[in-house]
């Protein structure tokens, strides 16, 4: 297996050498992007296109349906027949409607989705860009989409947009916050922000030493994966694109081509962020007898499956709930969790088991009375009264 790992390395090696006998250095090194470029400019849309097609046959299948299996093979051309359908629609454009900003904020929003490639590792030296900072370059570049979607529900001139917007973006910093604070105990014990490191510092027992195996990791990993969720707006926090109660949110208005631009995207970023989920706490391309990229991809694929299996299967959050969870839950306990793993990582056994079970139980106690409010005649929850 370690073989076809290197088919993809060497592929790339052999071109950069041959260029490299009749090209100036920087003429190589601009080589060397544009074919990193290029693939990512490949897997984005590609990856879009089948998520849509996995995600239908999946929902389907929920729901004792057979899902698309008309165009093509058991329907494998639809995302295809989609595409082209997007691409001939009208572009309508409200009459009201910053038209520039209106146009802008769907290309803005495809690329930080495509940016944040750069440092995924899909396989054994088969990273983009290995930054010394990529973990910090994912959040940053990621959290910028925030801009784009409030822009878009400004430029629509439209309540339901606006409404829309706005919840965008207080779910989005909401839930930024416990996700960036939830990987901090994996830089605390790689010492490294880098993606590459990270991977590589999970390869113990064998390509088996996930963080996910570790108390600490496990809780980080139920709080990042929980808040890329609703970094997506996916079910069941799709409350800023909630159709039962403000149409589409903050698409509404948007047909066509720069409908599709918005659907680009958040499948997009559904794939980096279980990506990324994937690499900081499964171990991403490490483990035994298969190749690396095919332990990427079947971690990567296996945590996106959950993200449709909570839209099967979950209700969506009320707007408190929602805000509940993040700030009176996994914001406390991505807190304690940083010290949790400090015990765990610096401390001497007897002390580390000690502390992380004193932390853990704090963590219950505060969660529980954070979230009650004692009053006369009823005691409120977070889900639910």
């Amino acid at each position: 297996m370690e073989f076809m790992d290197q088919i993809f390395v060497n592929l790339k090696s052999t071109v950069l050498t041959l260029a490299g006998g009749f090209l100036p250095p920087w003429a190589v090194i601009l080589l060397c992007a544009a074919i990193s470029l290029g693939v990512i400019a490949v897997i984005g849309p590609v990856t879009m296109m089948y998520l849509t097609l996995i995600e239908r046959k999946v929902l389907a299948r929920m729901q004792n349906r057979i899902g698309p299996n008309r165009t093509g093979p058991w329907g494998l051309l639809q995302p295809l027949a989609d595409g082209i359908k997007m691409l001939t629609k009208e572009d309508i454009v409200p009459k009201n409607a910053d038209r520039i900003v209106h146009l802008v904020a769907p290309i803005l929003i495809v690329i930080p989705a495509l940016l944040v490639f750069a440092v995924i590792p899909f396989g054994k030296n088969m990273i983009p860009a290995d930054l010394s900072v990529g973990v910090l370059y994912f959040l940053s570049i990621s959290s910028t989409t925030t801009i784009a979607i409030f822009s878009a529900s400004w430029a629509s001139r439209n309540k339901y947009s606006l409404l829309g917007g706005m919840r965008a973006v207080a779910q989005m910093i909401s839930y930024e916050i416990p996700m960036v604070l939830s990987v901090v105990p994996i830089l605390l014990v790689t010492q490294s922000l880098s993606t590459g490191a990270i991977v590589r510092a999970q390869g113990a027992y064998g390509g088996w030493g996930w963080f996910v195996f570790t108390p600490w990791g496990f809780a980080a990993f139920i709080t990042f994966f929980l808040c890329a969720v609703a970094e997506c707006n996916r079910s069941p926090f799709d409350l800023p694109e909630a159709e039962s109660e403000i149409v589409a949110g903050f698409h509404t208005e948007y047909s066509g081509m720069k409908f599709a631009l918005f659907y680009m995207a958040e499948f997009m970023n559904a794939f980096t962020l279980s990506a990324l989920a994937a690499t900081l706490f499964l171990g991403g391309w490490q483990g035994p007898w298969l190749p690396s990229w095919a332990w990427f991809f079947i971690k990567t694929y296996a945590l996106i499956f959950i993200m449709l299996w909570f839209r099967g299967t979950l209700p969506r959050f009320r707007v408190d709930q929602m805000m509940n969870l993040a700030w009176k839950f996994l914001l406390p306990l991505s807190l304690i969790n940083i010290l949790v793993a400090g015990f765990w990582h610096f401390a001497n056994p007897p002390l580390a088991i000690g502390g992380s079970i004193a932390m853990l139980w704090a963590s219950g106690w505060i969660f529980t009375r954070l979230n009650r409010d004692y009053t006369p005649e009823k005691r409120t929850y977070l889900f639910g009264e």
